[in-house]
């Protein structure tokens, strides 16, 4: 997956991980449902893009 649309935003992985200060393997991971992350990196990308964490991280894995 190159490119993720949130809404309004397009970001590459590579964008995303730099925003978010991580590598991009870990939002390959993250978008897999590979990856469970630490409490602060859902918070952290849930207002980057001004929505719950429950939208960027639903209950169910991909």
């Amino acid at each position: 997956m190159y490119g993720v649309d949130y809404g309004l935003f397009a970001f590459t992985q590579a964008d995303l991980a730099q925003h978010m200060q991580v590598s991009r393997q870990t939002i390959n991971a993250l978008e897999t449902g590979k990856y469970d992350p630490s409490l602060p990196l859902p918070y952290k990308r849930a207002r980057l893009f001004g929505v719950r964490v429950e939208d960027v991280f639903p209950d169910e894995a991909p």
